[in-house]
């Protein structure tokens, strides 16, 4: 249980970031820097517990490759789309007097991005957290919050920048992305998860000149 209250945790302080600082424009241009902070200190906060996976996509990867159980796949995922709802809710009553329009990206370019960083953060994720090669590293949350804020300072004026459909959802009830345009990160994101468990490199097995 304790692993579907960390991945809750993480997950809702994610989204409840994400909808202070880009409701309302809070935090303006910085708003990436603050949300990629915000999952870096989750997943240093619950990393130990669950995993820090803090998105559907990511805990999907890592089932993909062998590294979660499957048991916990659903729970995961239901506790982090929760997490995603009550945040996206606490941000509508906190900024209720702001103006929101919301995106209406290019289906193809959003779609692209969409994956892209996706595939960039589940295969960060896949490396500097999950792989033998980098066991007990102190630096895979910054390396994951890091991707994540260079996703939404490249393609956040393209996708929205969700590369999670926790976020998804909870970007589509502050009225941040239309509903029917929820596809998008869907597919995007659990395809880009998919691809980067697929083509994620695994450590050789012979010991060559630039290992020794």
């Amino acid at each position: 249980m304790n692993k579907y209250i960390a991945e809750f945790i993480g997950t809702f302080f994610l989204v409840l970031t994400i909808g202070c600082t880009v409701v309302g424009n809070g935090a303006g241009a910085l708003a990436p820097l603050a949300i990629g902070s915000a999952l870096m200190v989750m997943i240093f906060a619950g990393g130990h517990i669950s995993g820090g996976h803090f998105n559907p996509a990511v805990t999907l990867g890592v089932w993909l490759r062998g590294k979660c159980e499957g048991k916990d796949v659903m729970p995961y995922m239901i506790a982090q789309i929760v997490a995603g709802v009550v945040a996206a809710m606490i941000v509508k009553f906190l900024k209720s007097g702001a103006e929101v329009s919301p995106m209406q990206p290019a289906t193809l370019p959003a779609l692209l991005a969409e994956f892209l960083f996706t595939f960039a953060l589940v295969y960060v994720v896949l490396n500097a957290a999950t792989a033998k090669g980098t066991a007990g590293n102190s630096f895979y949350g910054l390396a994951i919050g890091f991707t994540v804020m260079v996703g939404a300072f490249s393609v956040g004026n393209i996708s929205g920048g969700a590369f999670n459909p926790a976020v998804a959802v909870g970007i589509s009830l502050m009225g941040l992305s239309s509903w029917p345009n929820i596809w998008i990160y869907l597919v995007g994101n659990f395809a880009g998860a998919a691809v980067a468990a697929a083509g994620s490199i695994r450590p050789c097995r012979t010991i060559c000149s630039s290992c020794r």
